[in-house]
C-alpha cells in the first residue's frame, strides 16, 4: 500500500472518531437537557416502550426509552432508569404498544422466564378443558376473552334414558388465558383449539375437573364489558320446542303375536298451559315440564313426574 492510501486511510479513520465523539456528544446533551426540562417542569422520567412487545419479548435498549411523565401522574410499578428495566433479562408477560409505560406487572422478574403463572392473580388457578370446533365457538375464542361454561350432562335418576339431558351453567365470566399454547392476547384471528386455559379460583378448578368427567362441556363467548350474572337455570329435553305437542303410546315394544300399533301424536290447542280444555273424550293429563320415571308394569308403562334434586 502506497503512502497515499495509508494518508487517505489515516484521515478517514480520524474522521470516523471525530463523527463518533460528536454523536455521543449530542445525543448526552439532548439527554442532559431532557433531564433538565423535567426537574424544571416537576416531570419524573420512566421507561416507556418504542416498539410493539409481544408475550416473551425481551426489553432492550432498542426497544426501550426514557420520557418525560407528570410527576403526580406516574403510574404504579414503572421504572425510573433502563437499567432496572431491563435488569436480569426482563421479558414482557402481555401486550405492550409504543409509548406505553413499561409496568413492573407487565414483565417479568430477574432471570426473564415468561411463564402464564406469572401473570395469574393471588389466590388464582389456571385450568385446561378440551375443546371441540363447537364447545369453542368456532375458534372465536381466543386469549383474554370473557366465557360462559355450560355442562351437558343426564339427569340423575334411575328412570332416566340416555335422551333425558340436561344443561346447567356452572361458572360465568371466566377469563381464557390461552388457546391451546398461544397465550398473546393479539392473536385475534379464529382458530379451532384442542384446549382452552381458563382463570378460575381453586373452587371453581375443582368444579372443571368434576364436570370434565360427568358430561360435555361447552364454552359460551360474552361481551366482556358485560359482566352482569344471568339465570343460573337449568333446561332439560322438555323445555325445547311445543310443550303441547307429545308422543303417547307404550315405550315397551309388543308382544310377537300382537301387531304394532302406530304411535299418536297429541296437539294440545293454544290456551293449553293455562288450563284444561272441554273437549270430546277423556281429558288429556297435564302436561309436565319437568324429568319423569316409568314404571312398566307386564307390558303397561306409566309415567310419573319425578321433583327435581333439592328443589333445582
Amino acid at each position: 500500500m502506497g503512502p497515499r492510501n495509508l494518508a487517505i486511510l489515516a484521515i478517514a479513520v480520524v474522521l470516523g472518531i471525530i463523527a463518533v465523539v460528536l454523536a455521543n456528544a449530542w445525543f448526552s446533551g439532548v439527554e442532559n437537557q431532557q433531564e433538565r426540562v423535567a426537574q424544571e417542569q416537576q416531570l419524573s422520567r420512566i421507561v416507556v416502550a418504542t416498539q410493539p412487545l409481544q408475550f416473551g419479548s425481551p426489553l432492550t435498549t432498542e426497544n426501550l426509552r426514557m420520557q418525560n411523565f407528570p410527576a403526580g401522574s406516574v403510574p404504579a410499578g414503572s421504572f425510573n432508569s433502563m437499567e432496572d428495566a431491563m435488569m436480569g433479562g426482563r421479558v414482557a408477560l402481555r401486550p405492550i404498544v409504543p409509548g406505553e409505560p413499561i409496568l413492573a406487572d407487565k414483565v417479568s422478574g430477574a432471570g426473564g422466564r415468561a411463564v402464564l403463572s406469572a401473570i395469574l392473580p393471588e389466590g388464582m388457578r389456571a385450568i385446561s378443558i378440551p375443546v371441540t370446533a363447537v364447545s369453542g365457538v368456532s375458534g372465536f375464542v381466543r386469549p383474554n376473552d370473557t366465557v360462559d361454561i355450560f355442562l351437558t350432562r343426564q339427569i340423575p335418576g334411575l328412570g332416566a334414558g340416555a335422551d333425558d339431558l340436561m344443561t346447567d351453567v356452572i361458572m360465568e365470566g371466566v377469563q381464557v388465558l390461552a388457546v391451546d399454547q398461544v397465550a398473546s392476547e393479539d392473536a385475534t384471528d379464529p382458530a379451532v383449539g384442542s384446549t382452552a386455559v381458563l382463570q378460575v379460583d381453586q373452587f371453581g378448578a375443582q368444579k372443571l375437573v368434576l364436570a370434565n368427567r360427568l358430561g360435555q362441556l361447552t364454552m359460551a363467548l360474552r361481551n366482556v364489558e358485560n359482566q352482569e350474572p344471568g339465570p343460573m337455570l337449568t333446561v332439560t329435553s322438555r323445555d325445547l320446542g311445543d310443550p303441547s305437542i307429545y308422543l303417547a303410546g307404550q315405550r315397551t315394544a309388543p308382544s310377537a303375536n300382537s301387531a304394532p300399533a302406530s304411535p299418536q301424536f297429541i296437539f294440545a290447542p293454544p290456551g293449553y298451559a293455562d288450563g284444561p280444555q272441554q273437549a270430546s273424550g277423556p281429558p288429556a293429563p297435564p302436561l309436565h315440564t319437568g324429568p319423569t320415571m316409568s314404571v312398566i308394569r307386564g307390558t303397561e308403562s306409566t309415567e310419573y313426574p319425578v321433583g327435581r334434586f333439592r328443589g333445582r
